[in-house]
């Protein structure tokens, strides 16, 4: 038997690794929400009690191949406060007291556990995007529905600051139609095609570092970068508003 047919074809090593990392996603999702359940529990009891309003917010979100699915989280906005931005933004008034301790160290998104675990995400992939932002995935960033979105990722990573990314004196939804999402895409499509079940345990373990506040600086995207390199001129200008944003 020659060493290609023992391999297999492409397409059987992908559906294998699929495979792998789906069997692996329910296996992580499971226990840690065991893990975290007194966690969550405490962190329902407290919303219930700082704010009126429904312990989770759930939102349509898209999905792989375009499907929409619901995302959950726990509530960090005032409970009736929709017609603001789609975006969070620095000193949001919209947040709640605990919702800026949610938002800080990521805690809102245990409940995206679930959505592992039921198969509309997965625990590394593209941040899923709101409804309202579907109109970004043209040209080269449509490619981006291919693959299941996550709770981890180099964006989830590298943007986890990006409250602190909008200028005060452009409009938000503008300013990541046109500049933060496409510097997200480039990204992704930098790491995607190329991830290993490695790597993407890399960004798992940075992911929860950062949530705890142990990470500082930008780590390095663990992937080959296609011919002729990664021009991210609007990843540049983002992290250039974010550094300035945070020491003002």
């Amino acid at each position: 038997m020659s060493s290609t047919m023992y391999m297999g074809s492409p397409t059987q090593r992908r559906g294998g690794d699929a495979a792998v990392r789906r069997a692996l996603d329910v296996a992580v999702a499971s226990v840690a929400l065991l893990l975290a359940a007194p966690l969550m529990l405490a962190i329902a009891i407290i919303i219930y009690l700082d704010s009126p309003g429904p312990v989770l917010f759930s939102q349509t979100r898209i999905g792989r191949h375009g499907r929409p699915f619901r995302l959950h989280k726990f509530r960090k906005f005032v409970h009736g406060s929709a017609g603001g931005p789609a975006v969070t933004l620095k000193d949001d008034p919209r947040m709640t007291r605990v919702g800026r301790v949610l938002e800080r160290t990521k805690l809102d998104e245990l409940p995206q556990l679930c959505n592992v675990l039921g198969g509309s995400m997965a625990l590394v992939g593209p941040r899923p995007e709101t409804l309202g932002f579907a109109g970004c995935f043209t040209g080269e960033a449509r490619r981006l529905l291919n693959y299941a979105p996550g709770l981890f990722g180099p964006n989830q990573v590298l943007f986890r600051h990006e409250c602190l990314m909008y200028p005060a004196d452009e409009d938000p939804h503008r300013f990541y139609r046109e500049v933060l999402f496409p510097a997200k895409a480039g990204i992704d499509l930098a790491y995607f095609p190329h991830r290993t079940l490695g790597s993407d345990l890399r960004w798992v373990v940075l992911g929860a570092l950062a949530a705890v506040g142990l990470l500082s600086g930008s780590p390095r995207i663990a992937a080959p970068l296609p011919a002729g390199g990664l021009d991210l001129p609007h990843a540049g200008r983002a992290a250039a508003l974010g550094s300035r944003n945070r020491h003002a």
